[in-house]
């Protein structure tokens, strides 16, 4: 979770921005690794200093494993815990086995409670018992009561840390209440917040008002007299996903978390969410290609094990569709040319189906598909394939009469043409539909079954019509 108000102390504000250029062009980077490798610590800290800590842990992430442990011994005593909520997994894990569980500990103790829970939900078990007994005790509830709400959850992603106030108050003890408590430097306030929350004895929200509404209105008046009543309430069970979905519809900046019993336990801020679109999409781009997770900085060998049953996946498709085409063997004997033409039958449906099968991957993810216009969707995209069907019907056939000197063969890949496009919009369409009615994710199968279907109906209707017209 990026905070752009967080900066670095004693830096010039226009010293980061130089900073951040040289890390663009990568000079920052060259600096620091001839100053790592020459053991000039004081130099290290001296470019390190002026960067924002998400600059910092994408050094991280571009550094060799030697020169990443180098850099952090190097800032140990000055290591800013929020580093650790934009690192990467797997070089999150890394820096956190070289800090050790104690310095991470006192790391994420200075964390706001949504990005605590995100960096010890990481550990193995042993890990996090370790670290849970290193926070202090009031840090250590908070952390521990998230953790306790499944993973990916409303309960997961909110912080703890609320400013609320009773129904009672007006405007100007709730500012004198914000002053008071950051005089205290009080722990259970957030940082950073965007509304503060109005609740009744049983502490239900009952309203909701922005700050920049409560600092135009007058001390005397009533916090219930400005706040918004009508406030969208999340379950701390919902899914983060639909969370997201949510703050895109309403354009909220924030919403407040309720448990069953509709008591308010925390709030989910703009920033949290827009890091579970990053994270939802790259994981339906990384499904799409066949890879779990972003494995870009794992061994050689735990990559190849998460990619290997995925391609063993494709290589069943693969024999299939070689199936399909060993049953023509003998009519490609025959015409040669059959051989040349039906790698084009099958690569047009499997692209003009990934065409269609991306758009209803996205429908279905932006919640854009329902019983309503599903019908009307399919029998869109059955006219598409069939209008460019046509058209590349037109285009191949003529290509395949003028290349062998065969009207026959012409009007053979014209007809397979047809029939694979047509096909090909109607399963980019309906896959996606079956498998999320299964409970599969279509981001995941989608790709595999849908090359599988082009494949073996291009070759199948290219190979059979060829039977039947030309032999």
């Amino acid at each position: 979770m990026t905070d752009p108000a967080h900066t670095t102390e004693g830096h010039a504000a226009t010293e980061p921005d130089e900073a951040v250029y040289e890390l663009a062009s990568g000079r920052l980077e060259h600096d620091l690794v001839e100053a790592l490798a020459a053991g000039d610590g004081a130099r290290v800290k001296d470019l390190i200093a002026p960067l924002h800590y998400a600059d910092v842990a994408d050094l991280l992430e571009h550094l060799s494993a030697d020169e990443r442990h180098a850099l952090i011994d190097v800032i140990r005593d000055d290591f800013d815990a929020e580093i650790l909520s934009e690192l990467d997994e797997t070089v999150r894990d890394e820096i956190i086995e070289r800090l050790g569980i104690a310095d991470v500990a006192a790391a994420v103790a200075e964390l706001e409670s949504d990005d605590a829970v995100q960096i010890i939900e990481e550990l193995d078990e042993a890990e996090q018992r370790r670290g849970r007994g290193a926070i202090p005790a009031g840090e250590r509830t908070l952390i521990e009561e998230g953790l306790a709400y499944p993973e990916d959850s409303a309960g997961r992603l909110m912080q703890r840390e609320l400013v609320t106030v009773p129904t009672f108050w007006n405007v100007g003890q709730t500012i004198d209440f914000m002053r008071h408590s950051a005089d205290l430097e009080e722990d259970a306030l957030p940082s950073v917040f965007y509304d503060i929350f109005v609740v009744d004895p049983a502490h239900k929200p009952v309203g909701a008002v922005p700050l920049s509404r409560l600092l135009r209105t007058r001390r005397p008046v009533p916090v219930t007299e400005i706040m918004d009543a009508e406030m969208k309430l999340i379950p701390v069970e919902t899914d983060q996903e639909d969370v997201a979905f949510l703050f895109r519809q309403r354009d909220l900046v924030s919403a407040p978390v309720v448990d069953d019993g509709g008591r308010l336990v925390g709030a989910i801020t703009i920033d949290d969410v827009v890091d579970v679109i990053h994270e939802e999409l790259e994981e339906d781009i990384m499904r799409m290609g066949g890879v779990r997770e972003d494995d870009l900085y794992s061994a050689a060998v735990d990559t190849t094990r998460s990619r290997f049953s995925w391609l063993v996946v494709n290589l069943a498709t693969a024999v299939l569709a070689s199936l399909v085409i060993g049953l023509f063997e003998a009519t490609i004997e025959q015409i040669v040319a059959l051989a040349v033409l039906m790698p084009i039958v099958a690569s047009m449906g499997g692209n003009a189906g990934t065409q269609t099968m991306t758009v209803t991957v996205r429908a279905l993810a932006m919640k854009e598909l329902n019983p309503t216009n599903t019908f009307r969707v399919i029998g869109k995209e059955l006219l598409v394939g069939g209008f460019n069907g046509i058209l590349f019907a037109a285009l191949t056939g003529g290509v395949a009469w003028f290349w062998f000197g065969s009207p026959a063969l012409g009007v053979v890949i014209a007809l397979a043409m047809i029939i694979n496009m047509v096909v090909a919009g109607l399963a980019g369409t309906t896959i996606p539909l079956v498998l999320e009615r299964a409970g599969i994710d279509p981001a995941v199968a989608s790709g595999v079954v849908l090359t599988a279907i082009t494949d073996v109906v291009g070759f199948f209707g290219f190979l059979g019509l060829a039977a039947l017209i030309l032999l």
